[in-house]
């Protein structure tokens, strides 16, 4: 199993979260926090299903007090639990979602990219991630 403490799980996240920032929109809350790829999730999410296990879970964190921190450990929830594959494809169904938060450059814009990005997260679901959550 991968754990904390794996090289490759560094960079595995650092690089998911590069592709999930890669050309996001700039956009702020009401109050003018910026928000990030957390945000993003969250509202593909809940066009999708009632409430997402990961999301529901990573809400209840009071010590996570930013969008990049909650958008982290989404991530992790989400391979120890074998759904980043399906969680982000929920969110990249919505073509008209997408081009709210991406600019034209970012892969999930591009069908094909998109998919191999899919097929290569589906991959992982094989991989046993024990990870402190």
């Amino acid at each position: 199993p991968v754990t904390d403490g794996s090289r490759e799980l560094h960079s595995l996240c650092a690089q998911l979260e590069f592709l999930l920032q890669f050309d996001l929109k700039e956009k702020r809350s009401f109050f003018g926090q910026r928000k990030d790829y957390w945000d993003f999730l969250c509202q593909g999410l809940s066009r999708r299903r009632q409430e997402h296990e990961g999301v529901r879970f990573v809400t209840s964190l009071d010590k996570l007090k930013t969008p990049v921190g909650r958008g982290r450990a989404f991530l992790r929830y989400c391979l120890v639990h074998r759904q980043l594959a399906e969680s982000l494809q929920l969110c990249l169904l919505d073509p008209k979602n997408l081009c709210e938060w991406y600019y034209a450059r970012s892969p999930f814009l591009n069908p094909q990219r998109r998919a191999e990005i899919l097929g290569t997260l589906y991959e992982l679901d094989g991989v046993t991630f024990h990870l402190a959550l």
